[in-house]
């Protein structure tokens, strides 16, 4: 799974990283919103995670942004100033859910896999009926061999 991460805070967002590819995740950083955006741009994610308050374009923006890059992009917004203000501010552009840090890992990594599932259920519920059975059994033989990674690599209990 193809993840974008977005937050300023570098050293957080390195530890994150590292700790994710070991989990068996592709991990893009950026530490801005404009760098985020950019990257959006120029390559398709499965799930992003977005810090909500950085210098520039702020989470909210961003968030604006990369549904209008990639409309079925999963947007997890990760904060350290969370707020119910920002979680609904964050809710009003599909901000899949609205987590605090410090995170634990575990939530994080539950949290990436239930908005990348989510992401495949939209997927398979917008496209038309005979491509969409024709999805359907692609999407279930990657869906299986997934899950049958995730397995070996311990990333699920």
């Amino acid at each position: 799974m193809k993840l974008l991460f977005i937050d300023d805070e570098q050293t957080f967002l390195k530890y994150l990283a590292k700790r994710l590819v070991l989990d068996g995740f592709t991990v893009k950083t950026t530490f801005s919103g404009e760098e985020g955006v950019e990257a959006a741009a120029k390559e398709d994610f499965d799930v992003a995670v977005v810090d909500l308050q950085m210098p520039g374009i702020d989470g909210i923006e961003v968030q604006k942004r990369l549904k209008d890059l990639q409309p079925m992009l999963p947007r997890i917004v990760l904060t350290g100033h969370g707020s119910v203000e920002n979680a609904l501010e964050s809710g009003k552009y599909n901000a899949f859910k609205f987590l605090s840090k410090p995170v634990d890992m575990d939530t994080l990594i539950e949290t990436i896999n239930a908005a990348y599932d989510h992401r495949i259920q939209q997927e398979q519920s917008s496209s038309g009926s005979e491509s969409s059975q024709t999805g359907l059994k692609k999407v279930g033989a990657i869906t299986k061999l997934y899950g049958k990674f995730r397995k070996l690599y311990g990333v699920e209990k």
